[in-house]
């Protein structure tokens, strides 16, 4: 069983993986030849594509009436966003932080967190706070477009220039983007099959599994972009993906799992994990007006943090019979 579980797991990842590179370029492609401008691409198609991941994960999970993992797994990604994958690509190359071109982006981050934190302390989350988690997406997307229409979209043409834009022909990129949704939803239903095995074989609860292999496997995609970005000194990119992946994972992952199913937010992470997610989250704050930069000792200090924080998981995480 637990071989079974393995394989299913590590197949899920493999195939949310190339899913969503496949996905995200498809959409890339088909969004220029369609004429959209490099902006509305990076604030729409590719925040979308890579959030897929986690959006179809989660929704299975719901669809499979395990919620804790689904919801397990949008708490991890946001902590795995800023410590691990920030970390990792800081500890690259430095990233040097211009505060007036994300401080807009990470207060309305630190807004859906806040946002989620309440909606999951009043107990059920639902259709209502589902529809105003998606309303409060479509204002912000909005007012983004509507304000950075005609400024500088140098960070955006820096996006399509890290997720690759080579030409291809409509039906070539339409092929990619069938593939990539049939690889997500595929992996989708093996890794929630085979965590689920996994956290009842090994004893951990399935919310602690959401929170830690889940998490990080549906930010691969995420992580891989953070590293090449990185290595090719667009740190702007690295940060820009992680405030966007975070803020869309939230309003959007979370708004649609409540319309289609409501749940109630385990109580683990409503005292522990969602704290851990708000605070990671809210230490960028002094990163960007103090210190401005994040530096390889700063990198080292949150991948430090996120190996403490997976190693407190696993220990505290065991089922009681």
């Amino acid at each position: 069983m637990t071989a079974t579980a393995f394989l299913l797991t590590g197949g899920g990842l493999a195939l949310l993986f190339f899913g969503g590179e496949f996905l995200l370029r498809g959409a890339v492609a088909i969004a220029i030849r369609s004429g959209l401008s490099p902006l509305l691409i990076g604030l729409t198609i590719v925040a979308c594509a890579t959030s897929m991941p986690e959006l179809l994960v989660t929704v299975t999970a719901g669809m499979k009436g395990v919620t804790d993992v689904g919801v397990g797994n949008i708490v991890g990604s946001n902590i795995a966003n800023i410590l691990l994958i920030l970390g990792v690509a800081a500890f690259l190359r430095p990233i040097e932080i211009h505060p007036k071109l994300v401080l807009r982006d990470t207060c309305v981050m630190l807004g859906a967190t806040g946002l989620f934190i309440f909606f999951a302390l009043m107990g059920e989350i639902g259709l209502f706070h589902g529809g105003a988690m998606l309303a409060v997406l479509v204002v912000y997307l909005w007012t983004t477009y509507r304000l950075e229409r005609n400024g500088n979209v140098k960070v955006q043409d820096d996006v399509l220039g890290e997720v690759g834009t080579a030409s291809c022909s409509m039906p070539i990129a339409a092929l990619l983007m069938a593939l990539g949704l049939g690889g997500l939803v595929g992996g989708s239903e093996l890794l929630i099959m085979g965590a689920v095995d996994l956290a009842r074989a090994a004893g951990i609860s399935e919310t602690v599994i959401g929170i830690t292999l889940v998490a990080i496997g549906t930010s691969l995609p995420e992580l891989a972009t953070a590293i090449v970005a990185g290595l090719r000194g667009h740190t702007d990119v690295a940060l820009g993906n992680v405030v966007g992946s975070n803020t869309f994972n939230l309003l959007l992952i979370v708004g649609t799992l409540a319309i289609l199913t409501p749940f109630s937010v385990a109580a683990e992470v409503v005292s522990v994990d969602m704290w851990i997610m708000a605070a990671a989250s809210l230490a960028l704050l002094p990163v960007m007006f103090v210190m401005r930069r994040i530096g390889r000792i700063e990198g080292g200090v949150f991948l430090a943090l996120y190996i403490a924080f997976i190693a407190y998981q696993l220990s505290t995480g065991q089922v009681t019979s």
